[in-house]
C-alpha cells in the first residue's frame, strides 16, 4: 500500500487537545498520541501505517479540502 501525500494541519484552540493516530490493516488500533496546548500546531501526514486521526478537544483542522473546527 502506497503512502498518501495528504497532510492535515491541526491548531489547538484550547489546552489539552489530543491527536490520536489510527493504524491501517485488519484491526484498527491506536498507534500514536500527541497533546497540544492552545496555539500549538502539528502537521500530520497519512502514511502506510496511519489511516486516520482522531481529535479530542477544540481545534482547527486545515486540509487541501478546506477548514473545519472540532468542538
Amino acid at each position: 500500500m502506497m503512502a498518501n501525500e495528504d497532510y492535515v494541519v491541526v491548531k489547538a484552540l484550547e489546552n489539552g487537545v489530543t491527536i490520536i493516530g489510527l493504524t491501517r490493516g485488519e484491526e484498527t488500533k491506536f498507534h500514536h498520541t500527541e497533546k497540544l496546548d492552545k496555539g500549538e500546531v502539528m502537521v500530520a501526514q497519512f502514511t502506510e501505517n496511519t489511516s486516520a486521526i482522531k481529535i479530542r478537544g477544540k481545534a482547527e483542522l486545515i486540509t487541501e479540502h478546506g477548514k473545519v473546527e472540532s468542538e
